[in-house]
């Protein structure tokens, strides 16, 4: 008994310490709470206890307390409110249409036309077409020659998409109109001889190709690529480019390789000098291995290029081969990354490719390779935050028959009527040169904004010739400057062009030639629309803003100041 009294006069004693511990005192009176504003619970004010608390200091002791908690009900007239979620708001997102349609008008009688629409009729395929038009009847001041151009583009294709494989065709046409309106300036012409000039020329291109990949096997797919390019004065040129793809493992790496076969065969009717044709027939096989390591940070791919030319008609051949060695390594996570390589390739001139680097070529060139025998970079790029982009690079290359334009000399004094429309020293022709190149190329790109895009290029290049006095027609310095400006409504654009002098050779009639240099020029080009909706949009464009009258090639000024606007349509089918 006296055991029990003990007991019990113990836990009185504990309790009452405890509760003058916790609270001296506690009373509990029913009253009506008022709720001024009721309670509206958002995402935020939910929280989640941790199951497993971590102590701040686990060495304090714990003392062991009994206690005993006595249930007294609590009268309350609180009635909280209930909850209600929060509707999240989206704006609707812009519908993207499959088809559009645009067209402008602009000064110098300038047309233009852009199209693009395609269509399915399974899951698993996809087929269409895309045309470009755009001419003009030209105007360029003190101009004695037409300089009216046009250039129109048909391009069609298939697509299927198959479970282990895709592939594609595609097929189109290009044709072009340009003319020798060039006429050296220093020379007088007589009107007669003016009217007699066929200063007229036109590129047609028929083109043909298609790709397939494969999923699984060896052969990953291939290329293929047919064009058949000629112009008004009976020149011909069929040019073939095919690359398979194969690919297979050695250990736990692999090994990707490309079969390159390349057959060009062309001909002009006459050469510059006489009416002699001209004929040219190349057959390249070549093979290209690489073996890509990847570790951690460092990114290394051995490889080799080897080929294996046929010069048909001169009945020569010759075996090439290449480094490809490249590498990368992350220094500092996006922020720096250095690379350097060594690379090296045949490449293979035609008639289509000069005409497109400069339309003003006679059809009386030369077609020959270009052995570029190594190019040796090395360079950094990454981010100098998380909005500046850059990307910094020098290299070093060595040509063998590099091309470079040159001005042909002319065959009349003004009076003297000529054969051919291109024989005024108003055209092109291509030398060959071994050429040693030092490059010095800069870019950047800031996204200032998730609206604004600002970026620049710069392009530093020293040539040294082996057998011409000069780099013909090639500028030591480029540069470019761009700006780019997108909202909900409003779009615009900005493009700055920067080009340095260039050496150029003419040879007047029955005179001596001599070496002259083109100044060098910048170009102001803006574009810009307004959305008025998901489905029509206007747009308009300005070239040449300063109206500089600048030298592309000697002797061929451009048009000044260009203005042009329209509409874009978009819609489905």
């Amino acid at each position: 008994m006296k055991k029990l009294i003990l007991i019990f006069v113990s836990l009185i004693t504990t309790s009452i310490v405890f509760a003058q511990t916790e609270r001296v005192k506690d009373t509990l009176n029913t009253d009506e709470i008022i709720v001024v504003k009721p309670y509206t619970p958002t995402i935020s004010d939910a929280f989640k206890i941790k199951e497993n608390p971590t102590l701040e200091n686990e060495k304090i002791a714990k003392d062991s307390i009994q206690y005993t908690i006595y249930s007294v009900p609590v009268a309350s007239t609180f009635t909280p409110a209930k909850g209600k979620a929060q509707s999240v708001v989206r704006e609707p997102l812009d519908k993207i249409y499959d088809n559009y349609i645009a067209a402008g008008f602009g000064n110098y009688t300038t047309p233009y036309l852009e199209a693009h629409l395609h269509s399915s009729s399974s899951r698993t395929n996809d087929f269409g077409a895309f045309v470009k038009h755009h001419s003009s009847k030209g105007g360029i001041k003190d101009v004695l020659l037409d300089d009216n151009f046009s250039d129109t583009r048909l391009d069609l294709y298939y697509k299927e998409f198959e479970r282990d494989y895709n592939w594609e065709l595609n097929a189109g046409v290009h044709h072009q109109i340009y003319n020798w309106y060039g006429l050296p300036q220093e020379a007088t012409f007589d009107p007669e001889f003016l009217n007699s000039v066929e200063e007229k020329q036109k590129y047609l291109n028929i083109f043909a190709g298609g790709k397939v990949q494969f999923e699984d096997g060896i052969l990953k797919g291939g290329t293929v690529e047919l064009n058949q390019f000629s112009d008004d004065y009976n020149s011909s040129e069929i040019h073939l480019l095919a690359k398979p793809k194969i690919e297979f493992p050695i250990s736990s790496e692999l090994i990707n390789t490309t079969a390159i076969v390349e057959f060009i065969t062309g001909k002009f009717d006459q050469n510059y000098i006489t009416d002699d044709n001209l004929k040219y027939t190349f057959l390249k096989l070549g093979v290209n291995p690489n073996f890509e390591v990847l570790r951690n940070d460092l990114t290394v791919n051995l490889g080799a290029t080897v080929y294996y030319s046929f010069d048909l008609e001169n009945k020569a051949n010759k075996l090439f081969a290449y480094p490809n060695v490249t590498a990368s390594y992350q220094v500092m996570e996006e922020t720096l990354t250095a690379y350097a390589g060594v690379t090296g390739d045949l490449h293979q001139n035609s008639h289509r490719e000069f005409a497109k680097e400069n339309p003003f070529v006679s059809p009386t060139l030369n077609i020959q390779q270009t052995d570029q025998q190594y190019n040796a970079f090395i360079g950094t790029k990454g981010k100098l935050s998380s909005n500046v982009s850059y990307n910094f690079k020098v290299s070093y290359q060595n040509e063998n028959n590099k091309p470079l334009y040159l001005q042909n000399f002319t065959k009349t004094d003004g009076i003297i009527p000529t054969t051919y429309g291109y024989e005024a020293g108003n055209s092109f022709r291509v030398v060959y040169d071994n050429v040693e190149t030092f490059k010095i190329n800069a870019d950047i790109n800031v996204d200032v904004s998730r609206e604004f895009e600002l970026g620049s290029t710069i392009e530093f290049s020293d040539y040294s010739t082996t057998n011409q006095v000069e780099a013909w027609n090639l500028p030591t310095i480029k540069a470019t400057i761009f700006a780019d400006y997108q909202t909900k409504k409003w779009y615009g654009g900005a493009n700055l062009y920067f080009i340095g002098s260039r050496n150029e050779f003419i040879v007047p009639f029955e005179g001596v030639g001599e070496s002259i240099e083109l100044d060098s020029y910048v170009d102001l080009n803006l574009n810009g629309g307004y959305i008025f909706t998901d489905r029509l949009t206007a747009f308009g464009r300005v070239n040449n803003v300063l109206s500089t009258n600048y030298e592309r090639f000697a002797n061929y000024d451009v048009q000044g100041i260009q203005v042009l606007a329209g509409i874009i349509y978009k819609f489905d089918f």
